[in-house]
Formats: structure tokens, sequence, C-alpha cells
């Protein structure tokens, strides 16, 4: 008995040893986890770590014996790479980077990154680097947008990035006009050795073509989705029975179909009848997605509104050139519709802050559309319609007082009298100025140019990050940048 508690006591006493080691085994990878945790600086951690795991062996030894104190490193905003390794920094920073990793991190990431590198080829004045390093940029960019051309988030993560390296090439330039909202250290870390300004209006150019490129994708995703959502949704109960003869039968039969289930195989030209109840939600969905998009990868605000209103224009151009060709939208029931749908686009913009940055102007002439068809049409209503329509073209509003199609028996056709005296004042109208709904349209334009882009411009947008902070994910595979 008594040899068997000398064994337990002795096991007791090797586990308890086991037990303390492992505490304090826990205990320093506790402080080298928060050391990881608050630094996230490139080579402190280990260095930190070999510091904390001296103070534990002489803490452990009992000897007083001094510490070395690790200074924290103050870095310059630069990082060094070899020439051989610039093929390697395009490739994994600008070919094969997904949008997913881009947003995890500081908005603008790859731009600030090839920034760094510049600034370190200024440090050290060699210019035939730089010169292969942006050229190599801007044939990168231009490779990776044509690529995926059906990419909505990788193209506008390459404008945003695009117009990011723009606005730091200004801001790090030394030029006075571009200083004013830098701290002190961002002033001296201006480039020292080469002057970039003809670079910048190239990168200025390649921005343009990745916004055009951003705006031809959005058009073609969106282009679908104007006729049925804008023209065709019918959102106000009550209004689609008075449909004009010859259109009612077959869209009323096809909506009993679906309600009753007496066809089990149901026609996809059914299908697509009862599918435009839901498209106004849809192309909501959609606008929602892209300003999604770009809020997450932070494109610049000025450009945003200038994106939307594009987009706006193009809405218009499609929903009114298509009223102008089809009778049966020309009545005051389908007016009504219309109107509602617009009003939801019109709050969509206000929900977004941008009704008064273009977007809502560029609506006004299908909205003005929408207003001429409920408009009451008697020879003392002549002055008021014209001012109401200032944003259509003469051509087009006698069209659609031409094609008006009454919906029932209370109503009329449009009087030809009423016309002329409408033709008459607008006459008077356009020989007082130039009437243009996008800036190019004369009296005689009918459909709006759906291919017409506002001028597009980026102004300034200096950024308050310290280059110095930023460090390299081990998730973009530059472990062969040198941080200084």
């Amino acid at each position: 008995m008594q040899h068997e508690i000398t064994r337990l006591t002795s096991e007791n006493l090797d586990l308890r040893e086991s037990i303390d080691k492992q505490t304090d085994q826990i205990r320093k990878l506790k402080k080298l986890l928060k050391v990881y945790a608050k630094k996230l600086k490139d080579g402190e951690a280990a260095e930190i770590a070999a510091e904390l795991e001296g103070e534990e062996n002489a803490a452990a030894s009992g000897d007083a014996i001094a510490t070395v104190i690790h200074r924290e490193r103050s870095y310059m905003g630069m990082l060094e790479y070899k020439k051989e390794d610039e093929g390697a920094l395009i490739k994994n920073l600008i070919l094969d980077l997904k949008p997913k990793i881009s947003t995890g991190h500081i908005p603008g990431l790859p731009a600030y990154i090839l920034f760094m590198c510049v600034r370190h080829t200024d440090y050290v004045n060699d210019d035939e680097k730089v010169k292969s390093l942006l050229t190599s940029t801007i044939n990168g960019i231009k490779k990776v947008v044509k690529r995926h051309s059906d990419d909505l988030e990788r193209i506008t993560m390459w404008l945003a990035n695009t117009c990011r390296l723009l606005h730091t090439l200004k801001q790090y330039s030394g030029e006075k006009q571009f200083q004013a909202e830098n701290t002190s250290k961002q002033t001296e870390q201006s480039l020292r050795n080469f002057d970039l300004s003809e670079y910048r209006q190239v990168f200025s150019d390649l921005a343009v073509w990745n916004y055009q490129a951003l705006m031809k994708l959005m058009e073609e995703l969106i282009q679908n989705s104007i006729v049925p959502a804008i023209l065709e949704h019918e959102a106000i109960a009550g209004l689609t029975a008075s449909k004009p003869s010859g259109l009612r039968g077959r869209a009323s039969s096809n909506a009993k179909e679906m309600e009753d289930g007496k066809d089990s195989q149901i026609s996809l030209d059914a299908l697509m009848r009862v599918q435009k109840y839901k498209s106004l939600d849809a192309l909501m969905r959609v606008l929602n997605s892209y300003m999604r998009i770009v809020k997450q990868h932070a494109v610049d605000p000025e450009l945003v509104k200038q994106i939307f209103r594009q987009l706006f224009y193009y809405l218009c151009a499609g929903a009114l050139n298509n009223l102008l060709l089809r009778k049966d939208m020309c009545n005051w029931s389908k007016g009504m519709q219309i109107r509602y749908n617009l009003s939801h686009l019109e709050q969509w913009l206000r929900d977004n802050s941008l009704h008064e940055f273009g977007a809502q102007a560029a609506l006004e002439p299908i909205i003005q559309a929408s207003q001429l068809l409920q408009a009451r049409k008697t020879d003392s209503d002549v002055e008021s319609i014209c001012d109401m329509c200032s944003k259509l073209t003469t051509a087009q509003i006698v069209k659609i007082l031409n094609i008006y199609t009454p919906v029932d028996e209370f109503e009329e056709r449009v009087p030809i009298a009423f016309i002329r005296k409408i033709q008459a004042r607008l006459k008077t109208r356009d020989s007082q100025q130039v009437s243009s709904t996008a800036g190019t349209a004369s009296s005689t334009t009918l459909l709006l140019d759906t291919k017409y882009s506002y001028p597009v411009t980026f102004p300034f947008n200096p950024s308050s990050v310290a280059l110095e902070t930023i460090s390299v994910p081990d998730q973009l595979h530059l472990g062969f940048l040198v941080r200084h």
C-alpha cells in the first residue's frame, strides 16, 4: 500500500509539472496573439515574439539580466521589388486579383501598393524601372478589363483603383495645388526625382475607357428591363380594364390562365406577360445591386453621381423611344401607370441622395411625356401643355398627340386643330431657345440617341490614408515586396 501511495504521489507531481509548463506556454501564446492582433506589420511580430521568448527564459532562470527593448519600426511608405519580379507583381495584383479579396481590405489597396512601388523607384531614381512599371500597370488594367468584359464587379474595382492611382499621383506630385489637404508627412513623401504629369493624363484616359466599359455593361444588363418596368408594369389596380379593344382579350386570358391553373403547360408568352407585374421590382433590385457594388469598391462619390446620371438617361431614352413607337401606350391610363412607375425611380434617387446631381433631370423627358398623356387637351390648355413639356422636342410632342388613342367612350382623339395650335406655339418657343433633351437635340428630333454620353470627369479626391501604415496582405501573394 505504501508503495502504491508513493507511485501515485510521484505521478501527481509529474502531472502538476506538466500542467505548469502548459500554462506557461498558453500565457506565451496569448501574448503573441495580442502582438499579432495589434501590430499587423511585416517583420515586427516575429521580432517581438523573440523578445517575449527572451523575457520568459530570463524569468524562468531567475537571472536578473537586462533585456533589449524593441523599438517600433518606422516606415517610409515605400515598397521595393526586383526588376525580375515586375511580371509577378502585375499578375498577382492586377490580372489575378478577385473583387472579393479586394473588398476585404482598405479601399484602393492595389492602387496604393502600385504607388508605393513607384515611390521606391523615385527614391532610388530609376527612371527605366518606373517607366516599365507604369506601362505594365496600364497594359495590365486594360487586359483584365477586356478579359472580364462581362464582370461588373471587376470592371468597377479597376475603375475605382485607376481613379485612386490618378489621385495619388497628383497628391504626391509635389505640386502646391494638390497639397492643400495633405498632412506634413504626406507632403514630405512627395516624389523627388520624377515628374509623372504625362502619365497622369494617360491614367485619366484609362479611367475614361474603364468608365465607358462599365456603362456599356450596365446598359446591356438593364436594357431588357426598361420597357417591362417603366411602360408595361401595371401597379395601379383598376386601370388595366380600360385597355383599347383588341389588346384586352389575350392579356386577360393569359392572366386568367395563370390564376385558374387550367393549362398546366403555360406558354412562355403567357409567363412573360404575367412576369411584367414583377418587372419594376426587378429593375429596382438591379439598381440596388449597382449601388452596392460601387460602394463596396469605394468609387469616388462624384463619379457615382455621373454613373447614375448616365444610367438614368439611358432608362429615359429607352422608355421614351418605345413610347413614341407604340400606339397602345399612348392613352390616359397608361400615362398614369407610367408616371407611377417613374415615381419609384425618383424615390430611389432621393433615397440614395442622387436626385440633385443630374439623374433626376435625365428622367424629365419621359416624365413629361407621361404627364402629357394625362393632361387635358382643350384650346385653353395649349399654353400650359407647351410650358409643361419643356424637355420634349416639338416632334416628340406632336407625335404623342397624333398617336394618342382613347381607351373608353368618354375620351376622344386629339383634334387636328388642337395639334396645329400646339405646333404654332412650339414654333414660337423654338425660335426663342434651342430645344434640347440631351444637349444635342433639335426641335425636329423624334427619338433620343441611346448612344449619347455625358462627358465624364474625375475631380481630384485626395486620400487621408498614410502610406507608412499600409502593409501587404498575404492573400495577394506579394511576398517578394520589401517594405521600407
